[in-house]
């Protein structure tokens, strides 16, 4: 049974306009890279947290970018995530040039683009 508390706290929040909680931006929180067998290849697992609310707002894809800022790999994430949060998704054979010394990892969303936390990390040498 709804209290008289309750019943006005909710009538406040309907005329202030309260909006329910909406997905943010997506954070990369983890990123591990590894040598992969190809001299100048890596292999990625990245791990994501988007508050994904259905297929008009979820985490759709991360990508590697070089220091010069171009975008070397995407990882696109075909579907929303709502019931696995955060999550993995791995990426294999990225080339990253050996002039590079670090790459920085991006999450993207359908809504905000890009603007959540992001992952810099130095690149392994063979």
């Amino acid at each position: 049974m709804a209290t008289p508390r309750l019943i006005a706290a909710l009538a406040a929040a309907a005329l202030l306009g309260f909006q329910p909680l909406q997905a943010g931006q997506a954070d990369v929180l983890k990123v591990d890279i590894r040598p992969a067998a190809e001299v100048g290849r890596f292999d990625l697992d990245v791990t994501l947290r988007h508050a994904d609310s259905g297929w008009d707002h979820y985490a759709n894809r991360w990508e590697v970018v070089a220091p010069d800022g171009r975008v070397i790999a995407t990882r696109v994430l075909a579907h929303p995530h709502e019931h696995e949060q955060p999550f993995t998704r791995g990426l294999s054979g990225v080339r990253i040039p050996a002039e590079f010394t670090w790459v920085r990892l991006r999450g993207h969303d359908l809504v905000h683009g890009y603007g959540g936390r992001e992952v810099t990390l130095s690149v392994p040498r063979h």
